[in-house]
């Protein structure tokens, strides 16, 4: 009896040590599989675009003002853009790619155009958008992005809507301003860069009559102001590198590693305004269905 009894406890504890031992095993096994799952977990990549300088406008007004909605620098810097729920919907990055997008569609559009657009908008003065630069001072603007997915146009004989992706605007100086007594400090835009159908092409203004001078030139209408253009060539819906040099007379465009192309005419050496780049998702179309997914990998600006 005492044998048996013997033999049922040494039964037991070995049991017991058993069951303690694969318990030990699983929780290991468990703990090293949680940890294989957190080293096999990437870190997000952000698109490099620092907001210190830029505001963005949207294409809706959700605060009932009139006027497309807009988030200064303070709003968007140290990835404040991702808390937003105003500014979701419209600027989001994709992690897959390191990208923020720029989605568009027709809304509501600012008072000198009849287009929507979720487009930055330099400020070298993040609390005074009334400073900027002039072509003596220059500047650089250099992005990495993509046309990701646009609508179709149905109404015309190209295939897709259009959309400006950058930008140098013109704005008419406090100076000029006061002189003249304006009430608007609209200046027409400079450079234009679009995509149509594929192709990358440049819009920059040139004057109708080159003998125009003096205060002539501050007249912002297509009777002073007309569009020269140039095609960069087919980019499609692959990503691409573009960069502007603005000096004084001088604007040099280049695309990837090409050659840059060079405009050096009497219409820079006379352009009388300041400037700020822009860029981002312009939609140049006003019908209900049109969208555009614009994708931004890197933007930078220096002056």
């Amino acid at each position: 009896m005492a044998n048996r009894a013997s033999f049922l406890f040494l039964s037991l504890m070995m049991s017991l040590l058993f069951a303690c031992s694969s318990s030990s095993d699983v929780s290991e096994e468990i703990e090293q599989e949680q940890q294989e799952e957190f080293e096999e977990t990437p870190t997000p990549v952000f698109a490099d675009i620092d907001f210190s300088n830029w505001k963005v406008t949207l294409p809706v007004d959700r605060d009932k003002n009139g006027s497309p909605d807009e988030y200064q620098p303070s709003k968007l810097v140290n990835f404040g853009y991702q808390t937003l729920d105003e500014v979701k919907p419209f600027m989001y990055d994709d992690v897959l790619d390191a990208s923020i997008v720029f989605y568009a569609y027709p809304d509501i559009s600012t008072t000198n155009s009849s287009y929507s657009r979720t487009e930055l908008r330099e400020l070298i003065n993040p609390s005074n958008s009334r400073e900027n630069w002039n072509l003596s001072e220059g500047g650089t603007m250099k992005g990495r992005l993509k046309v990701d997915s646009i609508s179709e146009n149905t109404k015309s004989s190209v295939k897709y809507h259009s959309v400006i992706v950058m930008q140098i605007h013109g704005i008419i100086s406090i100076e000029d301003m006061q002189l003249h007594g304006f009430s608007s400090n609209n200046g027409p835009p400079l450079l234009k860069m679009y995509w149509k159908d594929g192709y990358l092409w440049a819009h920059k203004k040139s004057l109708v009559n080159e003998d125009t001078q003096g205060d002539d030139l501050l007249n912002v209408t297509s009777s002073t102001w007309t569009d020269i253009k140039h095609n960069f060539g087919y980019v499609g819906f692959e990503p691409f590198d573009f960069k502007i040099t603005a000096s004084t007379g001088r604007l040099e465009l280049q695309l990837n590693d090409a050659p840059p192309f060079i405009y050096e005419d009497v219409s820079l050496a006379k352009w009388p305004f300041e400037n700020y780049f822009k860029a981002g998702n312009y939609l140049v179309t006003t019908d209900a269905d049109a969208f555009a997914y614009i994708k931004y990998y890197s933007l930078n600006v220096t002056h």
